[in-house]
């Protein structure tokens, strides 16, 4: 029996917030039971007397602090987005495999983009030699981006772009793309990832040095609440930070410090935190400590929440949900015995799922040794489906809400990231923390403790360091995806024509525009889409910015 108090509040919880979120038809049935046929509720309470700290720690979902979730009806409306990160070699060959997977179920496409394109220099840069197309597709110049998304409609999918010190530049391709077929800016849906911050934490793709870059980003902020208004700005990625070997407290502290810095970053360009902070996302990991992950995205999304409402004053209640996307942990994978991948990836996912994911990528079982195969790509997004479709969890909102073991970790992890983000603000922010190397060396001290727990024994990771089987066993022996080294000489060709077609007058015009504006204060979204639309290249825009923005170079010591 409810106790009176949470009866009160979960009827109004009912009428002011379900009840609005129900105008849409649901995708999905509006009856739930279990296979034995047992009614489920949309929602579990806690019953008469155990009630105590329920509205203040947990709520309901759709509702401040959102550790429920974000949505007030969660999966059972509408699951979350299936996507699959891919792209690799040309623009074609990576077409090829998103429509194959729209065609599989996916329900977004997510970019993944070759290392000189994450850069900042086009295929035929001497920079470039070697990487073209190797770990994702090869972005060069307009005609790449619409070769990539052709027979795609843009107002009908959403895109992920896994993209940060050029994120500008490639948001206004797709934006163009968008124009030449028709699609309005403001119909454009999906994220750019534009986190560099995490960049010089973990990860290593930056250009400019860290001032320069936040202007590039607040300068995104500000052009996407004015023209595409559905498009997530940033995604403030804990992934690569986990992937660098943090722990998860760390992975949730180091990415909302990170969140901070951009929130104020964008009020201090004179935006306004209830405008533009719909339009934040962010990105985990997921790894295979279950219930810790479970609780790690029930911690940041409550602690997220409090931030947004208790230091920058937000208001809007489309302002202050953390909603975010979750990639499997490819640090996780391993290369010895990779069928056993597959597991890995559906626990991690399971636990992506019940902490209230917004959309998901599932890794593939051959990712530790190459670029997945389409039969890999297959077997890991069935893995999402499964779950979906059959498990029976999404069929209740935050089903393991009032768990003992799950509440304190969740209680545990805020405390202990809240903690570490207290230290960094005695420390000067994010950026200062990054310049004195703390947020580095803590990361760099985590990842050391699990190496040595792996060497020791005390962390077992099946098939390496235990239930070994004898190296080039025909269960290792799998297909494997290669890039065949001729499409570098491809992309030449097709930039070289680029550059004998177009109107050259204007490609220098517009170079010496952006130049001029980057010495001064004016956005530079607006010029980016121009430029690109009078086909200037990434590679050409990028050396504009590095001439007058200069390159990073960390401070290195050994």
């Amino acid at each position: 029996m409810l106790s009176e108090k949470l009866n009160q509040a979960r009827e109004n919880w009912e009428k002011d917030v379900v009840a609005k979120s129900l105008d849409k038809v649901p995708e999905r049935r509006t009856t739930f039971t279990t296979s034995s046929d047992i009614p489920l509720q949309s929602i579990y309470l806690p019953e008469q007397g155990e009630e105590q700290n329920y509205l203040e720690k947990l709520g309901f979902p759709g509702q401040y602090p959102y550790t429920r979730g974000v949505q007030p009806t969660m999966y059972r409306s509408r699951f979350w987005t299936m996507r699959q990160y891919a792209g690799y070699a040309t623009a074609e060959e990576s077409n090829a495999r998103y429509h194959l997977l729209l065609q599989q179920g996916a329900r977004g496409l997510s970019v993944a983009f070759d290392l000189p394109t994450q850069i900042g220099y086009d295929a035929d840069d001497p920079m470039a030699l070697g990487e073209v197309g190797k770990v994702g597709v090869s972005i060069s110049s307009i005609l790449d981006m619409e070769r990539l998304f052709e027979g795609i409609p843009l107002d009908k999918v959403s895109t992920s772009m896994t993209i940060n010190a050029p994120a500008t530049v490639l948001l206004a391709l797709y934006i163009a793309v968008g124009k030449r077929q028709g699609v309005a800016p403001e119909k454009l849906r999906g994220t750019v990832q534009n986190d560099i911050l995490k960049e010089y934490i973990a990860r290593g793709t930056y250009i400019f040095p860290p001032r320069p870059s936040m202007r590039l980003i607040t300068d995104l902020f500000d052009y996407c609440a004015r023209n595409v208004p559905k498009w997530n700005t940033i995604s403030i990625s804990g992934y690569h930070i986990r992937e660098a070997g943090s722990t998860a407290v760390q992975e949730v502290a180091f990415t909302l410090a990170n969140g901070i810095a951009y929130v104020q970053a964008a009020i201090d360009a004179g935006l306004q935190v209830d405008e533009f902070g719909s339009q934040l996302s962010f990105f985990f990991n997921a790894h295979n400590n279950f219930l810790e992950e479970v609780a790690k995205f029930r911690a940041a999304r409550r602690l997220w929440a409090s931030i947004m409402r208790d230091r920058f004053g937000a208001t809007n209640p489309r302002a202050m949900p953390m909603r975010f996307h979750t990639q499997t942990g490819g640090s996780t994978l391993t290369a010895q015995q990779p069928a056993n991948n597959v597991v890995r990836v559906a626990l991690q996912a399971l636990a992506a799922v019940l902490g209230g994911t917004q959309s998901l990528h599932t890794n593939s079982m051959d990712e530790a040794l190459a670029l997945p195969t389409e039969h890999a790509v297959q077997v890991a997004l069935r893995t999402q489906q499964i779950i979906a479709y059959e498990s029976g969890v999404a069929d209740t909102v935050d089903p393991l809400a009032g768990s003992y073991l799950i509440e304190t970790l969740t209680d545990e992890i805020e405390a202990r990231a809240l903690d570490y983000i207290q230290r960094i603000d005695e420390l000067g922010g994010a950026m200062a923390a990054i310049e004195q190397g703390f947020v580095n060396q803590e990361i760099n001290d985590a990842a050391y403790a699990h190496l040595k727990a792996v060497e020791e024994q005390s962390q077992i990771i099946v098939g390496v360091n235990k239930f070994s089987t004898d190296e080039g066993s025909d269960e290792d022996k799998i297909e494997l995806l290669r890039v065949d080294p001729a499409i570098e000489q491809a992309q030449h060709e097709k930039l070289a024509q680029l550059r004998a077609e177009r109107d050259a007058d204007k490609a220098l015009e517009l170079m010496g525009r952006i130049e001029t504006a980057a010495r001064g204060s004016e956005n530079l979204m607006p010029l980016f889409v121009e430029a690109v639309e009078n086909n200037v290249t990434l590679g050409e825009i990028c050396r504009v910015l590095r001439d007058v923005f200069g390159e990073y170079r960390p401070n290195i010591s050994i």
